[in-house]
């Protein structure tokens, strides 16, 4: 094999290693590695479903943790540097030396994914729903939560200590079994999932742009707060859309 099939197999192979798919990729198995960890009497895992949403489209959950403790709602994120948020703003920050960028909350994202759940075991509203945001140790997390946004190696623990009895037996096994059989497993689905976020993600985008509120439409204002300048739309206090680091 000459030097230049080895440096462009070695090219490629730096190329996978640093994209975002792998990178995720990686994240995932390193969750699912940690949720093994779980007693398999007690805790019934499933990983990477879809499921109807309650806006008509689809959602698409990371981990699902079923026990008699209640129902874990696991959404994974394998950022690197600085993770900036609070418990309610609509958008966090990623900061990595001087560049910033902004990320939907996991919180509000993962608030999605219990309503869908939610609407899909209706009838069930004794069913306690515990949101976990688990973070790889790429990040250095400095969130202003009360939530459990947490490291990926506390996630085994975390689930650990909500030890409260609050379903039966037979409870989880409906709850596991109704995730299961409402899981879609088409793989055009998951595409259109994936479309329908970037597709939005990239209309919130424009509508900022015009000054608009992604939420409302009404118009962003600019204003100075504790922590300096933002923008918030004209409409609070019906709307507390904010967009913090103008």
């Amino acid at each position: 094999m000459s030097i230049y099939v080895v440096l462009g197999l070695l090219l490629v192979l730096s190329f996978i290693l640093k994209s975002p798919k792998f990178k995720g990729f990686i994240g995932e198995k390193s969750v699912s590695y940690q949720l093994n960890k779980l007693d398999k009497e007690k805790y019934l895992v499933l990983h990477d479903i879809t499921i109807p949403s309650i806006k008509g489209k689809t959602t698409q959950i990371d981990h699902v943790v079923v026990s008699e403790n209640g129902v874990f709602v696991i959404e994974t994120k394998n950022y690197t540097g600085w993770i900036l948020g609070d418990e309610k703003a609509d958008y966090w920050t990623q900061v990595i030396y001087k560049r910033k960028e902004r990320l939907y909350n996991p919180l509000r994202q993962n608030y999605g994914h219990i309503q869908a759940l939610k609407a899909l075991l209706g009838g069930m509203e004794e069913v306690p729903f515990i949101s976990i945001v688990c973070f790889s140790a790429r990040a250095d997390l400095k969130v202003n939560v009360v939530s459990e946004v947490i490291y990926t190696k506390y996630l085994v623990s975390t689930i650990n200590k909500y030890r409260g009895i609050a379903l039966g037996k037979n409870d989880v096994q409906k709850i596991y079994d109704a995730i299961q059989k409402a899981s879609l497993k088409d793989g055009n689905v998951k595409r259109e999932h994936v479309k329908a976020l970037k597709n939005d993600m990239i209309e919130n985008t424009i509508k900022i742009a015009q000054n608009k509120c992604p939420k409302c439409d009404g118009k962003l204002m600019e204003r100075t707060g504790k922590y300096g300048r933002f923008k918030g739309c004209g409409n609070y206090p019906k709307c507390r859309f904010v967009l913090k680091n103008v």
